[in-house]
């Protein structure tokens, strides 16, 4: 038997604090009750109220999130804040939220390391701006032009995506899973031809190329969702008795 409380110490331990941002909220979001035992559990890349309906409906003891469930203070407990009655919800329903944000994304083998590997990046080592450095950079096997590194993409990372490049041939990549804007000087500074990133602005794409890198987009949830398989690969060694399901997203958003 594992509880709530030994299996948030046990991902605390795991995915260290110490690895957030310091504008960031993650941890443990909601505690319904740290001595339940855990038979159940969901990853989302986002708590939204159709997640909470999914695990309402399915008996589902916890909900392992990327983006915290709470990041703004509430400044009262009440339903007309959504975030608040989502929360509320889950308590009433003896559900827990474990929220995992920037210290995943930081993270050797997280988010960044998982969207690397998807595109075969060599050599990745972190790059980002002081004190935020989870990007990763690494070397394709080859050089690649625009067209062929877009197939590339568009193979293994999302078929929907906004691009704008460079003249140059494409071997080093810099990659960020989820809103990349503050990221695009950082890495033409650490030598990246191309930055993908799940979504970074459309002045900030279109000017991307007068600075020396190419910017791609290719969706927040389809950078950012792969981090599913280091759960699952967890719970699969430490805890197999505990039954690891991820979120069936579609139909949630239309392209």
């Amino acid at each position: 038997m594992i509880t709530t409380g030994e299996l948030y110490s046990y991902f605390d331990r795991k995915i260290p604090r110490a690895l957030s941002c310091d504008w960031d909220n993650d941890g443990l979001m909601v505690c319904a009750d740290s001595t339940r035992e855990v038979k159940k559990a969901l990853f989302a890349l986002d708590v939204t109220d159709a997640v909470a309906d999914y695990t309402i409906a399915g008996g589902y003891d916890l909900i392992i999130s990327h983006h915290p469930l709470i990041f703004s203070p509430l400044k009262a407990i009440n339903t007309e804040n959504p975030v608040c009655a989502r929360a509320l919800r889950l308590i009433a329903a003896g559900i827990s939220v474990f929220s995992f944000h920037t210290r995943l994304d930081a993270l050797d083998g997280g988010v960044n390391d998982i969207l690397a590997a998807s595109l075969g990046l060599e050599n990745t080592r972190p790059f980002g701006p002081a004190g935020e450095e989870m990007g990763r950079i690494g070397e394709l096997a080859r050089e690649m032009t625009a067209e062929s590194f877009t197939a590339l993409v568009k193979e293994r990372v999302s078929s929907h995506i906004t691009g704008h490049f460079t003249e140059r041939e494409i071997r080093t990549v810099a990659v960020l899973g989820g809103s990349g804007r503050d990221f695009i000087d950082a890495a033409k500074a650490a030598g990246a031809e191309v930055f993908l990133c799940g979504e970074a602005g459309y002045h900030a794409v279109l000017d991307a190329p007068s600075l020396g890198i190419g910017v791609v987009e290719a969706g927040h949830y389809e950078t950012e969702n792969g981090v599913s398989a280091f759960f699952a690969d967890a719970f699969r060694s430490d805890y197999p008795e505990i039954v690891f399901e991820i979120y069936p997203r579609e139909g949630e958003f239309v392209h």
